[in-house]
């Protein structure tokens, strides 16, 4: 996944809208219809590649390239065309429109794992337990095999994964003889010795982010989220989102937060020149500081994601995406074979090869992934740091049916904490109403 893919709002709430009604209303708009659902066994999948034919993938990964190369290589009789229709929302709403208009729909597509539920929901996706994907269970690590999951159903494979981890600029952190946090309560005080040592140094950025919002609830223990069906609960008063917020909320009344949008040239400028100290991020980071900060070159390092109780081992995931099968599409047997080998088989290798972090826990536990050496991070083994968090990962979490709509408003309500006199936890209610309010125009039972 690109940066931008993983902080964009996805599609807005026309799209949202109408892609829930196609799903929750008649089914003569692409929904079951009663159908018999899709699947196949080994040797018709391979039937299927022997006898080729040609499937078309819509993603924007960057590391695909080289899986379709190699896969039309393995499989000469196959053509694959990979399409860029856009990155996240605006993927996003080129899928609901071809699926509204019922043409032009692609054999696969990239969807991110919180916007996944919303399409099942719709009865837009193939249920890829007729592929004997049960198979599957154990090959990939627990958080991105729960998000392709929704009431129980398969609905596509892991692509990569987001364990969360603190990256953070050892040089700033060595120059104010700072320690290297390892629980929150460091966190903050280390966001206090650092702002006071030089008042233009951050601990980090935040201006209110909707994706890192709730996985900093995930990790706490808030399970803001109960999820059945059309079945839906929303409440921000839980313990863990509490947790999460009273500690925020000292770093925003501190103004120990850089008012700098993420991804923003500012952003980027900050973590080049030190004035950000730290990010708590997906796993999928390290390009990104490769490619976009090469000012800090060997200044960066990564360490555990801080604690809520000193010596814990719990993290939560930040983006990541899958591999899914609209139902419109066709030749499901090629675009399983073509999806199987992407995320599980060679194709798994590859990407991991050239700069993906797998989900896959064959990739994740190879001596030669774990041990490799990154100059940019001072020769740091960083992938041992991350491996670790993928395993770490707290299970139990729940996006709702339509997170795409909820993330799109996040900064109309929770996002006012950053900018007026309302509490975080008070701008969670706002978000909350919002949410609820919407679900129920869109005929969930919300409460």
């Amino acid at each position: 996944m690109t940066a931008i893919s993983r902080r964009s709002l996805l599609f807005g709430a026309a799209s949202a809208a109408a892609l829930l009604v196609a799903g929750c209303g008649s089914d003569d708009d692409g929904g079951d219809g009663g159908a018999k659902p899709a699947g196949a066994s080994d040797a018709d999948i391979q039937a299927a590649l022997d006898a080729g034919g040609s499937i078309t993938v819509w993603a924007w990964e960057p590391t695909l390239k080289q899986v379709v190369a190699d896969f039309q290589t393995k499989y000469p009789k196959v053509k694959v065309t990979l399409t860029n229709a856009g990155t996240g929302d605006k993927q996003y709403t080129a899928l609901q429109n071809a699926m509204k208009a019922g043409s032009g729909v692609p054999d696969l597509a990239q969807v991110e794992y919180y916007a996944l539920p919303q399409f099942a929901l719709g009865k837009q996706l193939d249920d890829l337990g007729g592929y004997g994907s049960a198979k599957l269970d154990g090959t990939f690590t627990p958080g991105p095999w729960g998000a392709v999951h929704s009431g129980g159903t398969l609905y596509g494979l892991p692509m990569d994964s987001g364990p969360m981890a603190l990256f953070y600029n050892k040089d700033v952190f060595d120059k104010h003889g700072v320690a290297v946090p390892t629980t929150w309560d460091q966190y903050y005080e280390a966001a206090q010795k650092l702002h006071s040592a030089d008042p233009k140094v951050y601990i980090t950025s935040d201006t209110g982010d909707a994706g890192f919002t709730t996985s900093m609830i995930w990790q706490a223990g808030g399970r803001p989220y109960k999820v059945d069906g059309t079945s839906v609960g929303v409440d921000f008063t839980d313990a863990g989102t509490k947790k999460f917020t009273t500690m925020w909320q000292k770093l925003i009344d501190g103004k120990l937060l850089a008012p700098v949008n993420g991804w923003s040239d500012g952003w980027y400028k900050g973590l080049g020149d030190g004035t950000l100290a730290t990010l708590v991020i997906g796993a999928w980071m390290p390009a990104n500081l490769e490619s976009g900060v090469k000012d800090a070159n060997g200044k960066w390092r990564v360490a555990p994601m801080p604690q809520w109780e000193a010596g814990g081992k719990v993290v939560a995931e930040n983006g990541g995406s899958s591999l899914a099968m609209p139902k419109l599409g066709g030749n499901k047997n090629l675009a399983y074979a073509f999806m199987k080998y992407a995320t599980v088989d060679a194709g798994a290798q590859s990407r991991a090869d050239n700069g993906a972090f797998p989900a896959t826990t064959a990739q994740l536990s190879a001596a030669a992934f774990r041990d490799k050496e990154f100059p940019y991070f001072g020769g740091q083994k960083v992938n041992q740091v991350l491996a670790d968090a993928a395993g770490q990962v707290a299970s139990g979490w729940s996006y709702l049916p339509f997170q795409v709509y909820a993330n799109s408003v996040f900064n109309d309500t929770a996002g006012k904490a950053y900018i007026s006199g309302t509490t975080l936890q008070d701008g969670l209610k706002a978000w909350q109403d919002a949410s609820v309010k919407y679900g129920q125009e869109q005929g969930f039972t919300v409460k």
